[in-house]
This record gives structure tokens, sequence and C-alpha cells, in this order.
């Protein structure tokens, strides 16, 4: 566990990094606002979601785009900018093989569907250009980056805000413990000096 925090120390942005960056510069007196550097329990679940979501979705300058996208959200933009981790080089491929298969999956259900509603989308439009273009992959891989980013940012902030719940729970609960051990201790004292 202490070698989890002590990656999430090291990699975990910090203002003045960002305030340094040319890339953000342009942005900064936005995305430098102390309100969306507070860990409350909505900013955080946003944060964990947003950088979930923009980590599969976007290949590239995935910090920066998290960053400039926690505006309008309003979420933590150093947990946004570290949860973009949950692709590396490690995790890519891995992302990039489960895409393949979703998006295969739920084209062939959208197949035997009468219309074929998804599929006629992706066809009479751009999207699939543009998707192809973004993510230099095929449309079934595209549309499955799309599909496991959001079902995983949902999940991601449904898991955050009850683990923040509990976290916040527990802290509460062992200062009242705390609380409660001090009324007792000088009790005690006082019965084992008599």
């Amino acid at each position: 566990m202490s070698r989890i925090r002590q990656w999430v120390a090291r990699n975990l942005p910090r203002r003045e990094d960002m305030a340094k960056s040319r890339w953000i510069r342009p942005f900064a007196h936005r995305v430098l606002r102390p309100e969306l550097w507070r860990f409350t329990r909505r900013s955080v679940p946003r944060g964990v979601a947003l950088g979930a979501l923009v980590g599969i979705i976007v290949p590239f300058a995935q910090i920066l785009f998290a960053a400039i996208l926690a505006l309008p959200v309003r979420a933590n933009v150093p947990v946004a900018a570290l949860t973009t981790f949950i692709t590396n080089p490690l995790t890519t491929p891995l992302v990039w093989v489960a895409a393949y298969e979703t998006g295969s999956f739920i084209l062939r259900v959208d197949a035997m569907t009468y219309g074929r509603p998804i599929g006629t989308a992706v066809r009479t439009t751009d999207v699939g250009d543009m998707m192809q273009w973004l993510t230099g992959a095929a449309t079934i891989t595209a549309f499955g980056l799309i599909v496991l980013g959001v079902v995983t940012a949902a999940v991601l902030y449904v898991v955050t805000a009850f683990g923040w719940r509990w976290f916040i729970g527990d802290k509460w609960r062992r200062r009242r413990r705390g609380r409660a051990d001090q009324r007792l201790e000088p009790s005690t004292s006082d019965n084992g000096a008599g």
C-alpha cells in the first residue's frame, strides 16, 4: 500500500508544475482555480471518471485534455490527470483488444437488429472517419473504445463515490473513538492512583 502512495505522491500533478506547462499556460487562469484542486466528495469521483474517459478514448496529450475538460464538469484536476494513467504502455494493448471485442460484439448485435441503428449512424456520418483519424484504429475498435471509456468512467465514478463516503465515515468513526478514549483515560488513571 505504501508503494502505491509513493507512486501517487510522485506522479500527482502539482499546481506549480501545471502553471509552468506551456500547453496549459493559455488556460492556466481557469485550470488553476483553487476549487478545481480541492478534494471533495463531488470533485474526486468526477475527476476519476473524467480521467478514465480521457485516458481510454484520447490517445495523446491526455493530461492536457483531462485538465481542460475538468473545467466544465468541475472535476478535481490532479485526480483527473492522475487517472489518465489508467492507460500506459502495459495496459494499452489490453484496452485495445478489449475495445475491439466490445465493439465487435455490440456491432454484431446491432447487425441482428432491425434497421441497424448503430451501423447506419456510423456509416452515414463522418463519425467513422473521425474516430479512425483520432485513434488510428478501425471503426470497430474506435466504437469499442468509446463504449469501454463511458462504461469504465461510470463504474469508477460510482466506486469512487462510495469509497469516498466510506473513507469519510471511517475517519469520523475513528475520531469519535479517539474522543471516547480520551474521556475514559482520565477516569481510569484516577482510579489507578487511588
